[in-house]
């Protein structure tokens, strides 16, 4: 371990807080971080770093060490989410009405920043590169995409990223190998049918019948069409259907999310799902539109990667530091990531019910237990480091 890393960290970590704090009482939706931008970029000035703006918002830059060597890339997403924060007690509240930072990226974005400043007070025991990105909109599912369009991936060989944990204990670092984080789709089926009065239903095709129907029968696509060792979950959210309680309903639609691991199965359950809905729809001489997204890629991490996180978390913070809890069905857009290089995406804890940071992710009064921050800042340059002084990887 670096102790220069640990300590800079450490002497500078209310820096590091206030920025957290400046940017909860700021946030911004996803695609909207102008301002955001503008900050980050602002700091860049200061510490005299040439950046890149991307395009609509975001910034990338680097540090370029003395010795040429290996690129890796560290990443932290910066969007807040629609929401009216009701944590009225805090004294850095969010100031936009309906927008708050419940998910911790005002967290990973001075993480991320205070690694940087951290590295750069330590160029010189840099081999290589390292690429440092504050990426807009992950809770849209279009950032990491965005951003790769845009070339930050190129000549880079493995990536890094982390996000503050609301389940874990706060400093506790889970980083195992292999999935992560799943698959996220997104499905609207829409049923055409032919409306009439509820007195006459024989006149009629009742788009409520086939939507009921469906629903009932669908969820046997995971009971029986996929490989029970192979998790998948299939959740329908809402369900829009009549206009009033006398009139046989014309439409009816349903809107929800799939979430898996493996392709294969991912595979299986949009063929069937489609397959169901026609079938549905024909039973009952209607009709059907179906829609199926794929938002978001699974995170896996890459072993060597993963088991890097994991021997920097015991050295840096002990034994006790590393949990091996299993993946989560929750969805990130670094997977993007994970389809064009190896890398490994950690989380760290950041629950504690005696400050009130026990809330869960999106929640109007999600906070996080502040102390978790320097274990993530030093996370991501302990890890930058290691990764790119290796003799091989």
């Amino acid at each position: 371990m670096n102790q220069t890393i640990k300590q800079f960290i450490e002497e500078h970590e209310a820096e590091m807080i206030e920025m957290r704090r400046y940017l909860h009482q700021h946030p911004e939706l996803s695609l909207e971080e102008f301002e955001t931008t503008r900050y980050i970029a602002s700091k860049l000035d200061e510490l005299g770093l040439e950046y890149r703006l991307m395009d609509p918002t975001g910034v990338m830059t680097e540090i370029k060490g003395p010795q040429p060597g290996k690129t890796v890339l560290l990443r932290a997403d910066m969007d807040a989410l629609s929401i009216n924060e009701l944590n009225d007690h805090l004294e850095y509240k969010s100031t936009k009405e309906g927008k708050m930072h419940a998910c911790g990226h005002d967290a990973h974005v001075s993480m991320l920043m205070m690694a940087l400043r951290a590295l750069l007070a330590e160029k010189d025991q840099i081999r290589g590169t390292v690429r440092f990105i504050f990426q807009p909109a992950e809770e849209i599912a279009k950032g990491a995409k965005l951003i790769v369009q845009q070339g930050v991936l190129e000549g880079v060989d493995n990536a890094f990223g982390i996000h503050i944990w609301a389940v874990d204990e706060a400093g506790l670092v889970n980083c195992e190998p292999g999935p992560s984080f799943a698959a996220t789709d997104r499905f609207q089926v829409h049923f055409q049918g032919s409306g009439g009065h509820a007195a006459q239903p024989h006149m009629t095709k009742d788009a409520v019948v086939m939507v009921s129907q469906y629903i009932a029968h669908v969820q046997t696509i995971i009971s029986r069409a996929t490989d029970p060792m192979e998790a998948a979950v299939l959740t329908i959210g809402k369900v829009d259907a009549g206009d009033r309680f006398n009139i046989i309903a014309e439409n009816a639609k349903i809107e929800g999310t799939v979430r898996t691991f493996d392709a294969a199965t991912r595979d299986i359950v949009e063929t069937e799902m489609k397959r169901y809905a026609e079938r549905t729809a024909a039973m009952y001489r209607g009709k059907v539109n179906f829609e199926y997204e794929r938002l978001l890629d699974p995170v896996i991490n890459e072993k060597r990667s993963a088991e890097l996180v994991q021997s920097i978390s015991k050295a840096a913070f002990g034994e006790t530091s590393v949990g091996h809890l299993p993946p989560t069905m929750g969805g990130e857009d670094f997977g993007e990531y994970n389809n064009y290089i190896p890398g490994a995406f950690a989380t760290v804890g950041t629950r504690n019910e005696a400050k009130g940071s026990d809330f869960p992710h999106h929640h109007a009064r999600f906070n996080v237990d502040e102390e978790s921050l320097k274990v993530g800042a030093e996370l991501y340059a302990q890890y930058a480091l290691a990764y790119l002084n290796q003799d091989e990887f």
